[in-house]
């Protein structure tokens, strides 16, 4: 059946029901709340904040090993300990990264992972995550990020140290992360104190190291009160933590440049191994018999973990310099003489890297002994990527489990639900919720236990536009007059035309990424009001049953059907929300929330204290998934949130006085912001109908007024 209005159509809804948890007295045949007086517009009562369920209780870790519907994660029938919130399905367990590898060793399946360094400035920081989210889509297995003494590496309060890039990877991005950890100028208390840093982040995986010689040393000097070498660290990982942190080590193909004799340091990786090492990632080598041979060297003394090697596509004739000077490795002449004489041009060795790769790492992965390949990334993205494409790693295509972003840290296995007004703000709903011990799983629960924390760094980096002003600017307006003119930014953001000046307009300050596929079903209907001053920042179309495997609107496991009900949220001015106000009560089916950024008007006809489901999945086998909700209170957390967006995104780069600083400040004091959900999702919307309705009354009443003024 053909799309039909808000919406896309299937099959016939066949009696399945949305799964809302309003009050049945209260509703009617639809699941909508009816007020009393449907002629009545009811102002939300302002309340005293009662005591809240404190979603920071103590929770056990095996309470927290549950996990998000990936194929790195196992199901188990184990039940959740968060108050109200019922396991719907299945609750799942944390894999940790040694036995995801051992599961795709067993299938002959090969992966890859890659790892980075943390930048030096907020700039190059913003830019890595970008890095991140790109790289994310071809799946790697897992990630790390190296430790930098010299770059204050554990201070948590730095956002570009190595600990918290590492932290903003597992968080963010939503990748299994691995913090490299050395014991270069660190006591046994500090170690153990970077350690605690990282678990409290979510990491589970550490890369155990002694660490570099400290510039200008010429021997290695032990730390007073620290320790000597990395099988003592793996030690003392073992003996503080047990078996929560899966412990990589470093394995040198070509002997540890100060080691006696190349088997003496075979010998040491087994200390490390047999001291509680899981995995062995290798240092660069430029020959696979040289790899080959050291894997086969490392079984005969019973070395038997996985051994990944370790790959540099070469990007530069000055990286692959240092990366050789700092591994102390001679680069093969046969290497040197290809690149010499094309050594001042980047993209000539960049494709002589992205050959040479390829051919390294098929020949690696057909002899049998490679489960997986590691690259050393240098923080660039575009060789490895070219790289992985053609051996055929790259997994772009893979279902996504929810319709909204993850994040891989394992406290949040379990979390199933999550509010529709951070869905094109992920990072931000990460961070307002990071304190929070258990997440709703299977529903949402009881609104007034939300505690989200308070919002006032909107300059961090992974919030921030992906944009530089200059590039924002070109976007939105270098000079606005009208709120008109910011009425084409919206328009232009959702067709995808160019502005005056020649440019698309690629991100606004409510959605930093492209726009979600589903909206490319109501992006006409979209553009029309939002050229009239209807400012749409989050909108889904309804869908009755739409397979789980659509390309649009799909999510979950294969076989099951996904319905929604139509909703929009937009800001609107106060002469629109006038005439709203007297249209929605002739529309019961709907649910509608309106605020101003003051929160002194707040109408809704919503229960205050429970969700709407607005997005759920029917799946074999399972019980319904209610993915996404409308929730009054999180609701008033975001407005707050929304509304500064105008001020800390898009005025910020105008100057303070000048007349585009004041439209955008015009906006943010004057307009509401509204949520609308049709709770009628088997039949065409009512939205845009009350809409055209909104707009219509107010013409009207202006060409009235008109009119009179004249008279």
């Amino acid at each position: 059946m053909a799309q039909n209005g808000l919406g896309l159509e299937r099959m016939p809804c066949n009696g399945a029901q949305s799964p809302n948890k309003i009050n049945s007295a209260r509703t009617n045949g639809t699941g909508s709340p009816i007020p009393s007086n449907t002629s009545e517009f009811r102002p939300i009562q302002r309340r005293i904040s009662p005591p809240s369920f404190d979603r920071q209780s103590s929770q056990t870790e095996s309470e927290r090993n549950g996990s998000l519907t990936r194929p790195e994660y196992e199901s188990s029938s184990a039940s959740s300990s968060r108050a109200s919130s019922p396991v719907f399905y299945n609750a799942r367990k944390y894999v940790p990264v040694i036995d995801r590898i051992l599961k795709r060793q067993a299938a002959g399946t090969p992966f890859f992972s890659l790892e980075f360094f943390p930048p030096r400035t907020d700039s190059g920081a913003s830019d890595l995550m970008a890095i991140f989210d790109r790289l994310a889509r071809g799946r790697p297995l897992f990630c790390d990020m190296t430790w930098h003494p010299k770059g204050d590496p554990s201070n948590t309060d730095k956002p570009t140290s190595s600990t918290s890039m590492a932290g903003n990877m597992l968080n963010y991005a939503g990748i299994e992360t691995m913090l490299h950890m050395t014991c270069v100028g660190l006591n046994t208390e500090q170690m153990k104190e970077n350690l605690y840093k990282a678990k409290n982040l979510g990491i589970r995986s550490i890369l155990a190291l002694r660490g570099d010689l400290p510039d200008g040393a010429e021997e290695w000097q032990k730390t007073e009160g620290g320790l000597d070498y990395a099988v003592d660290l793996v030690k003392l990982i073992k003996e503080e933590f047990g078996d929560y942190f899966v412990i990589c080590v470093a394995g040198y193909p070509d002997g540890h440049p100060e080691c006696k004799s190349y088997w003496e340091d075979i010998q040491h990786l087994k200390d490390k191994v047999d001291a509680g090492a899981d995995l062995v990632i290798t240092q660069l080598f430029f020959k696979n018999d040289t790899f080959l041979k050291y894997v086969s060297d490392c079984r005969k003394v019973g070395i038997t973990v996985p051994i990944l090697p370790g790959v540099l596509p070469i990007q530069g004739y000055k990286s692959l310099s240092n990366m050789a000077k700092l591994s102390k490795l001679e680069v093969p002449k046969e290497i040197l003489d290809a690149i010499e004489p094309i050594k001042t041009n980047d993209i000539a060795i960049r494709q002589y890297g992205i050959f040479k790769a390829v051919e390294i790492c098929r020949e690696l992965l057909n002899s049998g002994m490679v489960p997986g390949i590691h690259f050393y990334t240098l923080n660039r993205e575009k060789a490895v990527t070219q790289v992985l494409k053609e051996l055929g790693l790259w997994s772009e295509k893979i279902q996504r489990p929810l319709p909204w972003k993850q994040t891989a840290n394992h406290n949040r296995i379990e979390e199933e639900v999550r509010p529709i007004f951070w869905r094109c703000r992920p990072n931000s709903y990460v961070l307002r919720t990071s304190e929070w011990n258990e997440f709703p799983n299977g529903r949402w629960g009881d609104s007034r236990a939300a505690s989200f924390n308070d919002l006032k760094t909107y300059h961090l980096f992974y919030l921030k536009s992906k944009s530089p002003k200059a590039e924002l600017l070109k976007m939105w307006g270098e000079t606005l007059t009208s709120e008109k003119d910011v009425w084409k930014v919206f328009v232009n953001y959702l067709t995808g035309a160019q502005n005056e000046q020649g440019v698309k307009v690629t991100r606004m300050p409510w959605d930093d990424d492209e726009i979600e596929p589903e909206t490319s079903l109501i992006a006409e209907r979209l553009a029309n009001i939002n050229s009239r001053g209807v400012l749409t920042i989050n909108s889904q179309p309804r869908v009755n049953a739409a397979p789980s495997t659509d390309l649009k609107v799909g999510w979950g496991a294969p076989g099951g059907y996904i319905f929604q009900k139509a909703y929009l949220e937009f800001f609107t001015s106060k002469e629109n929300i006038i005439a709203l106000k007297e249209i929605l009560p002739r529309y019961p089916q709907v649910n509608y929330h309106i605020i101003n950024h003051s929160g002194e008007a707040d109408y809704t006809n919503c229960d205050e204290f429970q969700p709407i489901a607005v997005t759920w999945g029917v799946f074999p086998g399972k019980e319904i998934i209610q993915p996404t909700v409308v929730d009054p209170e999180a609701f008033k957390t975001w407005k707050d949130e929304a509304f500064a967006l105008w001020l800390e995104a898009w005025a910020h780069i105008y100057p303070p006085n000048s007349e585009s600083h004041k439209v955008i400040g015009n906006i943010h004091d004057g307009y509401y912001l509204v949520n609308l959900v049709d709770n009628d999702f088997p039949k065409e919307s009512v939205l845009w109908d009350i809409l055209e309705e909104m707009l219509a009354l107010k013409a009207s009443r202006e060409e009235t007024e008109t009119l009179a003024v004249s008279n």
